[in-house]
């Protein structure tokens, strides 16, 4: 098992897994994913944002991460964190609980960085996520309504509960 970023011929993949992430998020009654474009995910990609868990050549989770978050942190979004956002998981390897080994990473990665946090929102109220989260690691902070979602992806303007989460470091 390696993390690494992602690469611009991972594009495909990260495709493919969002797709059964929202596939799972519809059979789970949960909030659902927009359809992100390849250009959205290849940016991220040069940026250095998308990051994977390889095993045997193949990608078995999935996340991306940002240094700002303002429409969903606001005043808490001080330059002082790593932002993780849709975290997926291949179906093959599910029930691996990557999340820890994803929280190992991040909480090294922002140490690197001179970051103090490591956060991550989820959106509606789901438990089961709620749960995972909280059992590796991140404190709940609470469900919190968000007031400007204009150029957030379209999840967020259709649903204002966002669960937030963060790990002090």
């Amino acid at each position: 098992m390696k993390i690494e970023n992602c690469l611009l011929s991972d594009s495909d993949q990260i495709i493919a897994l969002y797709d059964a992430a929202r596939k799972l998020q519809v059979e789970r009654g949960m909030v659902v994913w927009p359809v992100f474009e390849k250009s959205f995910i290849e940016s991220e990609i040069r940026e250095g944002r998308q990051w994977k868990i390889v095993i045997d050549g193949t990608i078995a989770c999935n996340w991306a991460t940002t240094f700002e978050d303002k429409q969903i942190w606001g005043d808490k979004d001080n330059n002082d964190s790593v932002f993780i956002h849709r975290l997926c998981t291949n179906p093959n390897f599910r029930g691996n609980r990557y999340i820890d080994k994803v929280v190992e990473w991040a909480k090294n990665y922002a140490r690197q960085l001179g970051k103090q946090y490591v956060r991550l929102d989820t959106l509606g109220n789901n438990t089961k996520l709620i749960e995972h989260y909280t059992s590796s690691g991140f404190e709940f902070l609470g469900i919190f309504k968000l007031t400007d979602t204009s150029t957030l992806p379209g999840h967020y303007q259709r649903e204002p509960n966002c669960c937030l989460f963060e790990l002090k470091l």
